[in-house]
C-alpha cells in the first residue's frame, strides 16, 4: 500500500437481526489510526453495514484513493455491481420493488463522490485483525448504547 492511499475497515451488525445494532471503523493514513464507531436501538446488519462504510467515508476531509475492507457482501456487490442497475431504474431492483436501505444507499453514494475507491471484500471472523478491530468495535457501540455505558472495545 502506498503512502497516499487510505486504508479502512469496517463492520457492522445487530443482534439479534433485526434488533439494537452497531458499527465500527478503523481508518489508516501514514501510520496513524482513527477509530470510529456508533449504535442503532433498531436495526439490521445491512443497515449497520452500509451506515459504517458511508461514516468511515464521510469522515474523509478531500479526496483521496482508498482500499475499503469489509466481510458483507451485500456492501460490497451493492456497490460495484447493483447501484448502477439500481440508479437506471430509479433505485427501483431487477423485480420492480423498492431499493432496501436506500437512504444509506445513497449516503454512500454521496460520501464516495470524488474517492477512488477498491472494495475488498474479507471473510469476517477468519483470522484479519483489522477486521476482529472493527468488529469489536461495532460489538461495544451495541452494547454500550444496550447499557448507557461509554463503549470499550
Amino acid at each position: 500500500m502506498d503512502s497516499e492511499t487510505v486504508e479502512i475497515w469496517t463492520d457492522g451488525g445487530a443482534r439479534p437481526n433485526p434488533g439494537p445494532g452497531g458499527w465500527g471503523a478503523i481508518l489508516r493514513f501514514r501510520g496513524h489510526e482513527r477509530e470510529l464507531s456508533g449504535a442503532a436501538p433498531a436495526t439490521t446488519n445491512n443497515r449497520m453495514e452500509l451506515t459504517a462504510a458511508a461514516a468511515a467515508l464521510e469522515a474523509l476531509r478531500r479526496p483521496c484513493r482508498v482500499v475499503l475492507h469489509t466481510d458483507s457482501e451485500y456492501l460490497r456487490l451493492g456497490v460495484t455491481r447493483w447501484l448502477p442497475s439500481w440508479q437506471k431504474r430509479q433505485w427501483r431492483t431487477a423485480d420492480g420493488s423498492p431499493v432496501a436501505n436506500l437512504d444509506l444507499w445513497q449516503r454512500l453514494l454521496a460520501a464516495s463522490e470524488g474517492h477512488s475507491i477498491d472494495w475488498r471484500w474479507v471473510r469476517g471472523h477468519a483470522g484479519d485483525a483489522m477486521n476482529h478491530r472493527a468488529d469489536a468495535l461495532a460489538t461495544a457501540a451495541r452494547d454500550a448504547a444496550l447499557t448507557d455505558a461509554p463503549p470499550v472495545p
